[in-house]
């Protein structure tokens, strides 16, 4: 028993360092071609704007905002952190934000519904780690300070 609980915890640890040097190197478009490239990033956001709308934490968020433009700039901004051919042409995270009084519990959300679509959408943990790398500093510009 202890040599298996610790062969478990050897190999554990051995794929969250590979996860890790991943998604700090995230060479090229890897990341753009596992998320299933331009067509999987639409599916992806499409099912995320459906779980953002009927999540009671983040509903109220993006009821009243124009859903379809979101999408298109997630999926362009998605796919350009990815290593993808496309081009973020909104506006920064700071500015498109500011006046929401997004909270810490707020952003949470919406990166659990994130991965809750991510899981639905069939992307491997260590994809979902490397995208999620590269969003979480932008939390420092989303949530509104006090």
């Amino acid at each position: 028993m202890k040599k298996s609980l610790l062969s478990f915890t050897l190999a554990a640890a051995g794929l969250l360092m590979t996860s890790a040097a991943l998604a700090q190197s995230a060479p090229g478009d890897q990341l753009y071609k596992a998320l299933g490239e331009k067509a999987g990033l639409v599916l992806l956001m499409d099912d995320f704007m459906t779980r953002l709308l009927a999540d009671p934490r983040t509903g109220p968020h993006f009821k009243p905002a124009n859903q379809q433009h979101i999408k298109a700039q997630l999926v362009d901004q998605l796919c350009a952190l990815g290593g993808g051919p496309c081009v973020y042409k909104g506006a920064d995270m700071k500015t498109s934000h500011a006046e929401l009084d997004i909270k810490k519990s707020d952003f949470h959300a919406l990166v659990e519904v994130l991965q809750l679509s991510m899981e639905a959408k069939g992307i491997a943990f260590a994809t979902q780690n490397q995208m999620l790398a590269l969003l979480a500093p932008m939390h420092r510009d989303i949530i509104t300070p006090k």
